[in-house]
């Protein structure tokens, strides 16, 4: 296992192996997955207020396999990195979006990884929705690696996405302030990409506190893109999760 450099929730651990390091927020029973790379942490942003870019996503020297998620600094649009492409979303309207394939952009904190080979494998009908999805993740992957990162593709019969857009000076103090002027949209019946994050020790740092997913959904041609809320996956949904 080589050494690698986390920066997580204001704390520090570098050059080190990612099982010797102390922080809680690192410390898993099982095995750790030294794939995944955190940049700054969620609970600074939503509570501290610190909206500026800690990571230039153009820096990731190792496109190969990357995907990666998070807002753009001072939570003026989303972040989706799919297979080495970059995308960004920002609102236009409370029914159109602007989606741009770029890496000329800023995270105040985002998740990413290198992923080699993945397995693809339908998962069961019985799982529609996020909820489901997540218990799922969590019972076929107790012996993984985790954190881990993992793609669904296919039918969605129903989404909702949202995409920040914090007011140009805004200041944040809460997840209600950080969420100002963000808007929702519902999908129907879409061929989409989702691109997650699964994690049981990153609450408040990449994911939300009640919940071990992180997600954002790109629709298959491209024209929308934002952080997952809700979802009703379709019938022959495949799920994509790193080989070991």
């Amino acid at each position: 296992m080589k050494p690698i450099t986390f920066v997580l929730a204001g704390l520090s651990c570098c050059s080190v192996l990612l099982t010797n390091c102390t922080s809680g927020d690192l410390q898993n029973e099982g095995t750790v997955s030294t794939d995944i790379q955190v940049v700054g942490a969620m609970r600074n942003v939503m509570w501290k207020g610190e909206l500026a870019g800690t990571i230039a996503l153009d820096t990731i020297a190792n496109k190969q396999g990357l995907y990666g998620l998070g807002p753009m600094a001072y939570l003026a649009g989303e972040l989706m990195i799919v297979d080495g492409k970059s995308y960004k979303s920002t609102v236009l309207s409370d029914s159109t979006m602007a989606v741009e394939e770029t890496y000329a952009v800023e995270a105040p904190f985002f998740v990413y990884a290198n992923v080699g080979e993945m397995k693809a494998s339908a998962i069961p009908d019985s799982i529609q929705t996020i909820k489901q999805l997540e218990a799922y993740l969590d019972e076929i992957t107790k012996s993984a690696k985790r954190p881990f990162a993992f793609k669904l593709t296919g039918p969605i019969k129903k989404a909702k996405i949202h995409v920040l857009n914090l007011p140009e000076g805004a200041k944040v103090s809460s997840p209600a302030e950080a969420h100002r002027n963000q808007v929702s949209y519902h999908l129907t019946h879409e061929q989409a990409e989702i691109i997650g994050f699964f994690s049981t020790e990153h609450k408040a740092v990449f994911t939300h506190h009640d919940t071990f997913l992180h997600m954002h959904l790109l629709t298959a041609d491209r024209s929308k893109m934002g952080h997952l809320d809700e979802a009703l996956f379709g019938k022959g949904i495949k799920l994509y999760l790193p080989v070991e």
